[in-house]
């Protein structure tokens, strides 16, 4: 179980540092560096050498980022989850990664669709976004094209829809092309 946790850890330290999001102060996240699709959520497209306030958002619990670099295709997307049990999403919206119901970027925050009850959230690295609810089922939308959101489908979602099988659920991780969990 040790080695289960440690890869978690590393995995979480490697997509925050990747993006350069993370929590400097209790409720209030900031982010930081590369900012070509609004992934930093200050309202801006411009490139953050220090840390700088996420907009609009307080009460914020736990940050997560996901998303793909390369020279063709820049950008990645970042998540929030707020003490009220809600999740919100900015930066690139390609396949649905933000999960409001769009696929267009956005520099501010949005409400993820009809989640309510979470309790983790984790990036995919290819642009699809996991949320844990408190009743151990997991939700995912976003990148599916090899099935890594768990619908028994590849159809891209732009809002959450619920893994299929899944219960007990205990911690949640997203990968590039992949998804784990963790059940009791």
């Amino acid at each position: 179980m040790r080695k289960y946790v440690r890869a978690f850890a590393l995995l979480a330290l490697f997509l925050l540092t990747a993006l350069g999001a993370a929590q400097a102060q209790v409720g209030k996240p900031f982010a930081w560096g590369g900012n070509t699709t609004g992934q930093l959520g200050d309202g801006t497209f411009n490139y953050r050498f220090t840390p700088d306030l996420v907009l609009n958002l307080t009460g914020v619990v736990q940050v997560a980022s996901g998303g793909y670099y390369s020279y063709a295709s820049a950008g990645g997307h970042s998540l929030a989850l707020k003490s009220d049990g809600t999740v919100w999403a900015w930066g690139r919206n390609q396949y649905g990664a933000l999960g409001d119901g769009t696929n267009t970027a956005r520099s501010t925050p949005v409400q993820v669709s009809g989640l309510t009850g979470v309790t983790q959230v984790a990036g995919g690295g290819n642009y699809h976004s996991l949320a844990l609810k408190s009743d151990g089922t997991i939700w995912a939308w976003g990148y599916n094209a090899v099935g890594q959101l768990g619908d028994g489908t590849t159809t891209d979602r732009n809002t959450p829809v619920q893994v299929s099988g899944l219960t007990g659920v205990t911690q949640v991780v997203g990968g590039s092309y992949h998804s784990l969990s963790l059940s009791r």
